[in-house]
């Protein structure tokens, strides 16, 4: 067998693949985030994809963000709380989510258990925008919002 044969295969061994890096979930601290880490699983051209995995410990949650490309989630593990628009709803393992191209969304985990998704996005993509002070504020307008976000 060649190592070409040998790299199509990646093993899975408790959340965590072989020969896949485990990174932090962002390159800078400039956005809000807090434990979560992450994996590209797949990134080749010929996909036009990439397939991610991302881990945050219980009560973390990955940044409140928005841009053009969108997401197809999986929940792999654990459980949560998904904000997407203006809908705050509960995740857990092999719910689907699809967000939308400019639209809010976070995901928490829930106090005392991780969570883990599986994240794929166009492999070119354009850069996360944070809400404003006036998004912002127009987010925790929705009762549920406030209360997600306050978590």
């Amino acid at each position: 067998m060649d190592i070409e044969q040998l790299q199509n295969f990646r093993p899975f061994h408790d959340y965590r693949w072989d020969d896949v890096v485990c990174m932090p979930y962002k390159e800078d601290g400039a956005a809000p985030f807090k434990a979560i880490s992450r994996q590209v699983l797949f990134s080749e051209a010929q996909l036009g994809c990439e397939l991610r995995y991302f881990e945050m410990a219980a009560g973390g949650f990955s940044t409140l963000e928005r841009h053009e490309h969108m997401h197809a989630v999986m929940i792999l593990r654990g459980r949560g709380l998904c904000l997407v628009g203006d809908q705050v709803r509960p995740v857990q393992a092999f719910d689907l989510v699809t967000i939308p191209s400019w639209t809010w969304h976070q995901f928490r985990a829930t106090e005392g258990e991780a969570l883990g998704f599986l994240c794929m996005v166009n492999a070119e993509r354009d850069k996360p925008q944070l809400p404003t002070e006036q998004e912002l504020a127009k987010l925790k307008a929705h009762p549920d919002i406030a209360a997600f976000l306050a978590a």
